[in-house]
Parts: structure tokens; sequence; C-alpha cells
């Protein structure tokens, strides 16, 4: 195998100039070295009531694959750093955990502003980064896979079940900022030009992190539910702001069965520790739901409960994203025989792996994954009821149909496209969007 410039400076100093003049793969250095593993979550901040539970699940991942033998004969050393909610921070410590811990993958991030602020460290170092929770899509880097649902995977099949039951009208309610503004316009445009509503019909809010006063916001969406259609909303409110929220629609008397709520940041664990009951009936559309009756969830709970010492943790669906990630890289390093960048970001493409649903996820040339869509009814208990899910697997759509400026453009990192914006109209690579590679 020929050894690349970056493969040696990854290597062990001591070996480095013998590896130059034999070629040896990286993992063939020091014996008794380990292959570190970056967590990039943040253990402190507004979003480490979600993010914790992700750095925790990371670890039991890599406990689990050192008790198999590790990877490569080596075991795995998960480096674990805290950005802190910040996002210039996310950069500064990934970039630390590329060039100075010199870790072979990086599992993080959680909200699309995070991600955005990585992103440029990742392409420049050429590191590799599993990102798992749902985003807005109109992206696609050499650099970077998609474990999270990209819209067609959550946002767009969760507006076709609300409209198969009668919805006519719709609030697309959201948290001022990139997930939410750039979801809602390709849910509006769909809304628009696919389900033909009437721009009157739709609704469009957005609110601050952390916002608590919903009285007006409510009554607002309340008296646009009482014009004889039926209403319902389309949340990507994040984070703590949806406990007053749902408290305000109960106390304004607007139940589940008036006007609904669909959410696609509300899972098991922003249930936990609240009084479910303003949101029972309410909806949560996700790839995977905690009550998923399968021996390979079973065990993964099993699992799960064990590791963190705690039988009232819960699981959710960027816990699976995880899940999925690290199983793929695990099967992508086998394959490369190494743990080099650029030969495991070729490798990793066609992947499948068991997900926690019943079936296999596979790595798709645009780095997103095949997944399961499911629409789940929150219950008092905080668990879902699941009520409606796709017949099979949906691929990842990095690029909106619905959009003009991306509706041309995919993504095809196999040679020799190696594109993440390829024009079908002008069979050019670039185009819309800041990330394209070619």
């Amino acid at each position: 195998m020929k050894q690349t410039r970056r493969g040696l400076l990854k290597s062990a100093a001591g070996f480095a100039a013998l590896a130059a003049t034999v070629g040896l793969p990286q993992f063939a250095f020091a014996e008794g070295e380990t292959i570190k593993v970056g967590i990039l979550h943040s253990l402190s901040g507004t979003m480490a009531i979600s993010e914790t539970t992700l750095k925790d699940v990371m670890l039991m991942l890599i406990e689990q694959q050192n008790a198999k033998g590790g990877l490569l004969g080596k075991q795995l050393e998960a480096v674990v750093v805290d950005p802190a909610s910040d996002w210039p921070l996310f950069a500064e410590k990934a970039r630390g955990l590329i060039s100075s811990d010199k870790c072979a993958a990086v599992f993080g991030c959680w909200t699309s502003v995070s991600r955005k602020s990585v992103l440029p460290v990742f392409e420049e170092l050429n590191g590799l980064l599993f990102y798992p929770v749902q985003y807005e899509g109109e992206e696609s880097s050499k650099n970077v896979f998609y474990t999270g649902a990209a819209p067609n995977q959550q946002a767009i099949p969760a507006v076709d079940y609300l409209a198969n039951e009668g919805v006519q009208r719709w609030v697309l309610a959201g948290t001022d900022y990139v997930y939410p503004r750039t979801t809602n316009k390709i849910l509006e445009t769909y809304i628009k030009d696919v389900l033909k509503v009437a721009p009157e019909d739709i609704m469009i809010n957005y609110t601050p992190f952390g916002h608590s006063d919903w009285q007006s916001i409510v009554a607002d969406i309340k008296k646009f539910g009482s014009e004889g259609k039926k209403t319902a909303v389309v949340s990507t409110i994040n984070g703590d702001a949806n406990v007053p929220f749902y408290k305000e629609l109960g106390q304004q008397g607007l139940a589940a069965t008036d006007i609904p709520v669909v959410a696609f940041s509300v899972g098991e664990e922003e249930l936990a520790g609240i009084d479910k009951g303003p949101l029972v009936g309410h909806l949560a559309a996700w790839n995977y739901f905690m009550s998923i009756d399968n021996p390979t969830n079973a065990d993964f709970i099993k699992s799960w409960k064990t590791f963190i010492k705690d039988e009232k943790r819960v699981t959710n669906d960027p816990m699976e994203a995880h899940y999925i990630g690290f199983n793929m890289w695990i099967e992508a390093v086998k394959k490369a025989g190494t743990t080099d960048t650029d030969p495991v970001a070729d490798a990793i493409i066609g992947v499948s792996v068991p997900n926690l649903s019943g079936g296999f996820s596979t790595m798709m040339p645009n780095h997103h994954i095949t997944k399961p869509v499911l629409i789940g009814e929150i219950q008092e208990s905080g668990q879902f009821e699941i009520v409606w899910q796709t017949p099979g697997l949906v691929v990842g759509d990095e690029w909106s149909d619905y959009l003009p400026d991306s509706k041309d453009l995919i993504s095809d990192w196999r040679k020799p496209l190696s594109c993440g914006n390829f024009n079908v109209a002008t069979g050019k690579c670039g185009g819309a969007g800041a990330t394209s590679g070619g």
C-alpha cells in the first residue's frame, strides 16, 4: 500500500523513516499504539442536555469494540473535548482533535451552526466527521458523513402524513437559526407547489433559543386554526423552548385533536423528566423510536442501560445515528486496511450495517444514509406509539428537489466524479452551496 505524506504525518515519529522506505500502512506502526476517536459534543452550556448523551453512547460503542478486540489489532482510544455550546469553540476543538490528537475520525456536533463552524476545518485538514442529527440539507462535503435525517427523510414525509390526514392550513414554527429557516424554506415551497396550498394558508413564525413567552404566538395559532380548515403545526422549535410552548397550547385549550403538532426535535431525551401532559397526542417525526420492538433494539437498550448504570435512561434517534455511523466507520476501516482518511472515505460508500429499526442502512455516494421514516404519537410514559412509517428505506437527498438553486444538483463522491454539487443541467461540478469539492 502506498503511504501518503498525510499518512506519514499521522504515524508515530519513530517509524516515519521506516514507513517512508517500505510503505507500511498506518496500522502496522508501533505495537500497542491506539487508534484515537474524537468525540466533539457539548458537555456544558445550552446544548449539553442533548449532547452529553451522545458522548456517553460513543464511549459505550468504543468500549464494546475494544471488547471485541479493537480495530486492526489496536484498541480504540476516545478523545473527549467540550466545545461548551460555543460555535467558534467547536472549530477550535475540532482542529485540536485532528492536528494535535491525530484522531482517525470524529463523531460530533448537534446544531447546524456547530457543523458549519467545523466544516472548513475538516476540509482543510482532511479529517472525517460523522454528524448524527437531522439537518436542513443543502450541503455535501467530502469530509462529512451525514447519518441524521435530510429533509426528505423527516420533514417532507411528516407534511405528507398530515396532508393525508386532512390538514389544509400550516403553521411553520421554528427557532431562529439555519436549520429551521432552511427546512421551512423547503417546506413552504413544497406545500405551495406540490400540495397546492394558497399562501394565506401558511403561517411562519421564528423565536430565539430559549423563548419562554408563548401566549401571543399561541393565540395567533389558535386564531389561524379557527377559520374552518384543519390546521397543524410543523415544529422546528429546538431545546427547552418546547416546554413552555406545549404548556401554553394546553392552557389555551388547544389539544392535539384540535391542532396537532409534529415536531422534528422532540424525542425521548427531551421528554424525560418533564410533565408529558400537555404533549400527549402530539406527534414527532424521526427515523428511530425507543419503542421499536425487535431483538436488535432490545439488545441496544439493554446494553445502554447497563453501561450508563441507570434503568430509567432512554435512547433516541441521534444515538441510533451514532450507532450506525460508528459501525459503518469500523467496517470501512477493515475494508481499507487503514484508518487514513482517503481510503476510508472511499471504502465506506456502499457499506451496509444494521440499524435499530429492524433493517440495514447503507452509506450512499452522497455521504448520506438510507433510513426508514417514522411518525410517533407522544404517550404519557414519554415513549412514542408509532402511527405511520414508510414501507421501506428512504435515501437521504442532500440537495432539495424543491428549491430552484439546488433542484439540478446531485452529490457523488465516487471517483471519477468526486463532486458534492454536480449540476446535471450544465454537466459541471460547482454551483449552489458553499460545499462542493471536485
